[in-house]
């Protein structure tokens, strides 16, 4: 009796640890033995691009990369069981959205974007460094420009991935109408004019370029309407060797060379050198312009010039041989930069889910194969630049440029609002509301005042 009674809770309890551990493998996977807990990190991202390394393969939408690195991801990955959820966000509804899930405590685990837009948050404490997963060979491939744009303080913030570099761009066939041959650069090549040279280019287009050819034409462009494109603007103000940011990451403007900046700025306006009402004219105004050939020179950035040549071949725009140019300086170095766009890691105050986070932004941007999805805008790596510049040649010439880039926003906290106070000094300059010295006392004392304030609240400089 008492035997059978043993074997009967024997094999009951055999039977309920098999259903438990059938359960169990089916919750998690397991490694050498031992089961994985299961691990779900949230990725957002803006568009970007279509496909994993390019827009016409079946399917292509702007979230296929990032859900093809996750599932790469999660097959090797060793300490969990991890599944990567990936959401693509409107980029006008990136702040709301991203505001909303802080105060809920319920941020993303990565977002991948624009550093350019993103900075704010880093002030802020929202993301965590990423100091612990970047390691020597990447700071080799990766140009030293790139890593300072992502670096707040001392800390590494975002991992570099792409870029979408701004120069300038001119139409070479008005060129040759206005006899400036010799001003020319190669197809693929991001040409390079001295100060004294470029002025001698823009009056030689208001004189000598065919009227009957290009009627109402200018040879520059200029725009004050909104904060929209205003990195130009501020390369301008850098033409004289003015640094814009002290080393204490306030605006340090107001000098000899930025005031000499801003009257450069003025007398070019006033000398017909650009188009007229540019306190008028939004960015996208003179791109129409550029692309209607009523500018021999404008503004563009990587994926403006990648449309615009598009444009060019759909028949949508007129057809004309458009070349890159350099920002001219006083001293001969160029000025350019550029928008790096990288994946940072936000603090969820979940160590688990923060450790899987950053491992997967450390593989989906060091992994050989995924890296070269950077080609997809422009690569940040020179090894990728390298292996495609076949197909792209002009990789190769933003890779070389690299060396040249000032970082536009500084770091500094509030940059997005000092975007708000720049065009209403240049509205007043073109207009002669005020005069350049005015302009720039101005801009420096309110945008001082808005980076004390933001300092004032920013992680960053509380350390």
């Amino acid at each position: 009796m008492f035997k059978k009674g043993f074997l009967a809770s024997s094999m009951a309890m055999i039977l309920v640890l098999g259903i438990l551990s059938g359960c169990t493998g089916n919750d998690s996977a397991k490694t050498n033995g031992k089961s994985k807990d299961q691990v779900e990190i949230s990725v957002w991202l803006t568009p970007q691009w279509k496909g994993v390394m390019d827009g016409s393969e079946k399917g292509a939408d702007y979230d296929s990369f990032l859900k093809h690195a996750g599932e790469k991801f999660a097959a090797q990955y060793k300490e969990h069981d991890v599944k990567v959820n990936v959401e693509v966000i409107a980029g006008d509804q990136r702040d709301e959205l991203l505001n909303v899930n802080l105060n809920g405590g319920t941020p993303p685990d990565v977002f991948f974007e624009s550093v350019f837009a993103m900075g704010d948050y880093v002030h802020r404490g929202a993301l965590v460094p990423l100091n612990d997963i970047v390691d020597e060979k990447a700071k080799k491939d990766i140009a030293k420009n790139y890593w300072d744009s992502v670096t707040f303080g001392d800390d590494i913030y975002f991992y570099p991935f792409s870029h979408m570099p701004g120069t300038l761009a001119y139409n070479a066939d008005m060129f040759k109408a206005a006899g400036l041959d010799e001003y020319i650069g190669d197809k693929n090549e991001i040409k390079t004019w001295k100060l004294a040279d470029y002025e001698k280019i823009l009056k030689a287009l208001k004189k000598d370029l065919p009227k009957d050819k290009y009627p109402n034409a200018y040879p520059m462009a200029l725009y004050a309407l909104n904060n929209q494109g205003d990195t130009w603007n501020l390369a301008y103000f850098r033409m004289f060797g003015n640094p814009f940011f002290n080393d204490k990451g306030n605006i340090a403007l107001n000098d000899a060379n930025g005031i000499k900046a801003a009257e450069w700025m003025k007398k070019i306006y006033d000398s017909g050198l650009t188009n007229p009402g540019a306190e008028s004219v939004s960015s996208n105004d003179a791109n129409a312009m550029f692309q209607n050939q009523q500018l021999a020179i404008s503004f563009t950035n990587s994926v403006l010039a990648s449309n615009a040549k598009a444009d060019m071949e759909s028949g949508k725009a007129p057809k004309f041989d458009m070349r890159l140019a350099n920002i001219p300086s006083e001293s001969g170095k160029p000025l350019t930069f550029t928008y790096v766009t990288g994946a940072a890691v936000f603090n969820t105050e979940d160590k688990t889910r923060m450790k899987v986070s950053k491992d997967f932004v450390k593989f989906m941007s060091t992994d050989p194969e995924l890296v070269k999805a950077s080609k997809n805008g422009v690569p940040v790596r020179t090894s990728v630049a390298e292996e495609f510049k076949g197909d792209n040649p002009i990789f190769a010439a933003y890779d070389e440029n690299a060396k040249y880039m000032f970082n536009f926003t500084g770091n500094v906290p509030g940059y997005s609002q000092l975007r708000q106070i720049l065009y209403p000094e240049l509205q007043a300059l073109y207009t002669g509301e005020k005069t350049a010295e005015q302009i720039v006392k101005d801009y420096q004392e309110k945008g001082n005042q808005i980076i004390e304030e933001s300092k004032a609240n920013s992680v960053i400089y509380k350390k």
